[in-house]
């Protein structure tokens, strides 16, 4: 989404206001995608504040992602808001964590948005609260029943210790 703030650049006080959509297809994040079937809603206001533009935004919407246990597909509601300094280039605005730069009049939403997207998002979402999974030996979900697969792992370097312990069981079976 391109905006053109020309209109408010050299007036201190000046504001766009925000109320649109924006396009973003997929985003990923740490071997996760995430995809968007519909544009996501912002709502906000550019303004110049006498030294730079500051924008004050909510990005609302549905992403599409992974559930973590079962892998099934499901919908997740994003809820967002921005808060960024934007400083034209040409007007000797130093490279900073804190300000955005950007050249000429316009400015491109898209990415600003998909970052604070990204800053956002939770690590892991899931179908259901109680999600059982996948079955780690034979992958059947275990939310449609039980496969009938003797899930119990020991780890190896443990595996002496588990020996011990059930021969301790079969010599006093109290």
């Amino acid at each position: 989404m391109l905006i053109d703030l020309s209109s408010i650049i050299k007036i201190t006080g000046a504001k766009i206001v925000l109320n649109d959509t924006v396009g973003i297809k997929t985003a990923e994040f740490l071997g996760e995608t995430y995809s968007f079937k519909e544009p996501l809603k912002i709502n906000g206001e550019i303004f110049n504040n006498g030294k730079s533009l500051t924008l004050k935004a909510s990005v609302t919407g549905k992403m599409q992602t992974e559930c973590a246990r079962c892998l099934k597909p499901i919908e997740v509601e994003v809820d967002f808001d921005i808060h960024e300094l934007l400083s034209r280039a040409e007007d000797g605005a130093q490279e900073d964590d804190d300000v955005i730069l950007f050249d000429g009049y316009e400015i491109e939403l898209d990415d600003i948005v998909t970052d604070h997207f990204l800053m956002n998002i939770s690590g892991r979402y899931l179908c259901t609260e109680d999600c059982k999974g996948l079955c780690p030996k034979c992958g059947h979900d275990l939310n449609e029943g039980d496969c009938g697969c003797d899930r119990e792992y020991i780890d190896p370097r443990w595996q002496a210790l588990a020996d011990i312990l059930n021969q301790q069981k079969d010599e006093n079976p109290d």
